[in-house]
């Protein structure tokens, strides 16, 4: 059989059959580590919000724990370091998980100051995201009473 003048015979390595599969194969590859590190993000932060919610209830339920005095006719409502890290620690204790309560003090005797610490582990382990990540969260209120 003659060929055409025009037509010509493939050159030697020419052919682009399974450069398609190659790439696709790379872009999945691609989008499950973007995927896998989103998902990862996505619990740190969740984590980080929840440690935050855990240090906001505990110093709340600590500057509740007041003591009422009357002083020239005024209620005064005081707080003490212990009185504040007992509250803490009992609402720690009690919501906590596996969160511990770091600091509990009353700077000023009025408002409390509750440090709590936790860790987050990543959900899916990938080699791209650390193991663990050491959290904290520091929180303060002040009593009802002034």
């Amino acid at each position: 059989m003659m060929r055409a003048r025009g037509d010509r015979a493939p050159a030697f390595g020419s052919d682009d059959d399974g450069s398609v599969m190659v790439l696709t194969l790379g872009y999945a590859v691609l989008a499950i580590v973007a995927i896998l590190i989103c998902v990862a993000a996505t619990s740190l932060y969740l984590a980080q919000k929840r440690l935050d919610a855990l240090a906001d209830a505990a110093a709340l339920a600590a500057a509740d724990g007041f003591e009422l005095t009357v002083v020239a006719g005024e209620p005064v409502a005081t707080l003490s370091d212990t009185d504040v890290r007992d509250q803490a620690q009992l609402m720690i204790d009690e919501i906590g998980g596996d969160a511990m309560l770091v600091a509990a003090d009353t700077p000023d005797g009025v408002s409390a100051r509750v440090t709590v610490a936790g860790a987050w582990h990543p959900p899916v382990v990938t080699l791209f995201v650390p193991d663990g990540v050491a959290l904290a969260a520091t929180a303060t209120s002040r009593t009802a009473l002034r």
